[in-house]
Formats: C-alpha cells, sequence, structure tokens
C-alpha cells in the first residue's frame, strides 16, 4: 500500500496556463497549493469510491455464501470428480472453470470471462465494455507519460480496456502500478511474468486480473507517477506487495500465480468490498493475504471476499487470510502447507470456512488452522467463525467460536459446499494456464 499526493498536469495548453496562474496566486497563501488540491483531488475520489463501494455491499451475506455453494453443486458432479485419471479440461473443474475453460473459441471470445465470475464479486465487469489492447512492450521506463504498447500506458487510460499481451514476456515494473477502473489484465495465450514493483488498485471498481504470474514485488521510494489519463503525483513509499486494493470494489483475482513479494502477495484495505479470490496459486512467502489493515478502520465492517478454489502451497507461512471486520467466505481451497497458521484475524470478522482442505505442518504446535490475533477467549467466543465440511488431515484442527451468535448465524442456514474430500480435483488447475490459441485452456 501506498499513500498519495497528487499534483494536477492537465495535458493541454490552455489548461497548464489556468493551473500555472492559480498555483502561483495560491503561493501567496501559508498553505501550500499542491496540499490543498491533493485533499480535495483524493477526498472527492474517496468519497465517489465510498458510494461505489455501498452500492457493491450485499446486504446479506449468507444468501451470497449459500447461491455460491448451490451453483458449485450443481456444476460438479461427484462422479467426475471421483474420476482418477484427467481426461481433459472439462473434467473435475469448478463453476468458475466451466464458464470459460472449456471454450476452443476463448481467444476470439475474451470477454466471455467477465460473465465467470462467481462469489462477492460476481458483477465484476472488468474492461468487457471496451476495446482489447494488446501490450507489445514489456518496459516500464517512463512514469508520467507512459510509452505505448507498455501495460503502463494500458492502465491508466480513462476508458474501460480489456489488456491483453502479443507474447510472453516480463514486464518489470520500476513503480507501483496504479490501475485506473473498468480494466480487464488478461494473460491467457501467454506467459506473462509481472516483477519489481506491486499492481495498485486505489479507489476504483471493476477490475479484472486473470492468468498473470505476480512475484518479486520489493520496495519502492515513490515519485511522480501517473495514475490517470489526466492526473500524476507523487507517490510516497511502496510496500512491495503483490496486489494492493484500497477502496475499491467489484475486483476478481483469478488464475494467478503469486510467490516472494516483500509484503503481502494481496492486501484488500480500506473499505475495499465485492471482491473474490478464486484459482490462483501461492507458494513461497510469509504474509499472504491481509484483509482489513488497521483496528482503527471500521469502515472494513462492509469487507465481503470470497476466497474459493485456491491452492495455498509449499513455503508458505501465515495470513490464508488474516481478517479485520467483514465477513469472508473461505470456500473449497486446499491448504496443503503452512508454518504458523492458515487463517487468523482480529476484530470480530465472521468467517465461513466450508469444503476446505487443511493438511497441517509436522509441527506440534501448528497444527491449529484458526489464529486470533491479540484477542483474549472472553472476547473471540461471541466471534462467527464456522467449519463446515472442511477435511482436516495430519492432526489439523479449526477452532470455531460463535456464543450467542448462533441465534444469527446457524449452522442449518448455511447449505454445504462441495464437501473437502473434492477438493484436490476442484484445484486441480490452480494458478496460471497454458493456454494456446484454437483449443481449451
Amino acid at each position: 500500500m501506498a499513500g498519495l499526493i497528487i499534483i494536477n498536469r492537465p495535458l493541454s495548453i490552455l489548461l497548464y496556463v489556468l493551473a500555472t496562474a492559480g498555483a502561483a496566486a495560491a503561493a501567496t497563501s501559508p498553505t501550500p497549493a499542491n496540499a490543498t488540491s491533493d485533499e480535495e483531488y483524493w477526498a472527492e475520489r474517496a468519497a465517489e469510491a465510498r458510494a461505489t463501494n455501498l452500492a457493491a455491499y450485499v446486504s446479506d451475506p449468507v444468501a451470497a455464501a449459500n447461491s455460491f455453494n448451490k451453483e458449485t453443486l450443481r456444476a460438479t458432479s461427484r462422479r467426475s470428480l471421483r474420476r482418477s485419471k484427467y481426461q481433459g479440461p472439462c473434467v473435475a473443474t469448478n463453476p468458475i472453470d466451466r464458464c470459460w475453460r472449456c471454450r476452443a473459441d476463448w481467444a476470439t471470445n475474451r470477454k466471455r470471462l467477465a460473465r465467470c465470475a462467481r462469489g462477492f464479486g460476481h458483477s465484476t465487469a472488468g474492461g468487457a465494455a471496451g476495446k482489447i489492447y494488446v501490450v507489445t512492450d514489456g518496459s516500464d521506463d517512463e512514469m508520467i507519460i507512459p510509452k505505448k504498447g507498455t501495460l503502463r500506458y494500458a492502465a491508466i487510460q480513462g476508458r474501460p480496456l480489456w489488456i491483453t499481451f502479443a507474447r510472453d514476456m516480463v514486464v518489470r515494473l520500476r513503480q507501483e502500478l496504479i490501475v485506473s477502473a473498468n480494466k480487464t489484465i488478461d494473460g491467457r495465450g501467454a506467459q506473462v511474468h509481472i516483477v519489481g514493483a506491486q499492481i495498485t488498485l486505489q479507489s476504483v471498481s471493476h477490475v479484472i486480473i486473470h492468468n498473470v504470474h505476480i512475484h518479486h514485488s520489493v520496495p519502492h521510494s515513490g515519485g511522480m507517477i501517473r495514475d490517470s489519463k489526466t492526473h500524476y503525483g507523487f507517490r510516497t513509499a511502496s510496500d512491495g506487495d503483490g496486489i494492493s486494493v484500497l477502496s475499491s470494489s467489484n475486483v476478481w483475482i483469478d488464475h494467478v500465480s503469486m510467490y516472494r513479494c516483500s509484503d503481502g502477495l494481496i492486501d484488500v484495505v480500506n473499505g475495499s468490498t465485492a471482491i473474490t479470490v478464486s484459482n490462483s496459486h501461492f507458494t513461497k512467502h510469509d504474509h499472504v493475504m491481509l484483509f482489513g489493515a488497521s483496528n482503527d478502520n471500521p469502515q472494513d465492517a462492509a469487507m465481503q471476499v470470497t476466497v474459493a478454489f485456491n491452492h495455498f502451497g509449499k513455503g508458505l507461512v501465515q495470513r490464508m487470510p488474516r481478517c479485520r471486520y467483514g465477513f469472508f467466505h473461505v470456500v473449497n481451497n486446499d491448504y496443503t502447507h503452512w508454518q504458523m497458521y492458515a487463517i487468523g484475524g482480529n476484530n470480530n470478522p465472521t468467517i465461513i470456512s466450508q469444503g476446505n482442505r487443511f493438511i497441517a505442518p509436522d509441527d506440534p504446535n501448528a497444527k491449529e488452522v484458526t489464529k486470533r490475533e491479540y484477542t483474549p477467549y472472553s472476547e473471540y467466543k461471541e466471534w462467527v467463525w464456522k467449519s463446515q465440511g472442511d477435511v482436516m488431515m495430519n492432526g489439523a484442527f479449526f477452532n470455531e467460536s460463535g456464543g450467542q451468535n448462533e441465534r444469527k448465524y446457524d449452522q442449518f442456514d448455511f447449505i454445504p459446499a462441495r464437501h473437502g474430500s473434492y477438493v484436490g480435483q476442484l484445484t486441480k488447475f490452480a494458478g496460471t494456464l497454458n493456454c494456446h490459441v484454437g483449443k481449451p485452456c
């Protein structure tokens, strides 16, 4: 995550003259002109984001979770899931993949993917309303006037875009990549690695990140970086997350492979909501996912996130995810490795764990799936943390809680997910896919 100070830099000569005159007039003020401009600009952006996020909030999250489970049960038959021999891309898959992966025309009908989101991020359209933009240049040399053909150039455009890649490439970000609203980053048909700095979604909506490798993001000291076609400003230091989502809604992260970033792999904070993280593969990292950054940020009570069909693999330590406030549906994921714990949180998050497989490490002190951070039992006993249909292996156990809240969230309120015994098949293709034009992925 990073703070932002924006200095308005209009592109036309006329607006430049007007802005210069305004800055000169304001120079006599004891308050720096650009600091005041920053505050007003980002206050407006924040207000717009709050309104958008509120519209994306689901008033009945239990119904939303049940709808997800019902669709999964319909889309996956026990017979197909039990087949021991893989016979093609349509075998042993999940409802998200069944929506598009078995179609040989995915390359000529890429935007069909936007129909396939499920969970709390199900309405995410990405750049479906826009044209396809092909990235031809993996460089990232200019932060203020990005070069045409680069990912940064496409990401800051003010119109919807469906961004694809001309060939296999490594995009080496020199500073954080700030993605504007209504964008899809679609790596299908190429092996695309995004490295060097984090991808930031700040006060935006309708962003899809799909089928790319994201790794080795490191902190940067910041500087002048364009965040949209009409504005650039001075960014403070970025943390080196993989993907940082701030004050945003309708975000879908699907079929990504992520590892070895300096901070979190995925952070969702500052009142973001309507998020789905699905079909992804996470390895070789400490702090995997943080949903809610601060105890002093009660706006995160509106956060609603679905974590589904992911594989949490080798070399992971903790936070898969760690949650504050909000409602989190963690369903049909495969947890094959952790060193400290899998799912944690504080400040009364609601965590519904359904149909996951948890394989505990051999360490006798790390068998518990759950961890309440800095919270005594007298407080967390009322938090709603439920496990239903999960498979516990090698001594793993889930410490449920609920207390009087059972009257609000009883186990019978939830439709069971596909049982955790099927998770190995449901997550068989987690991570980036090797898609070839004219063939199913």
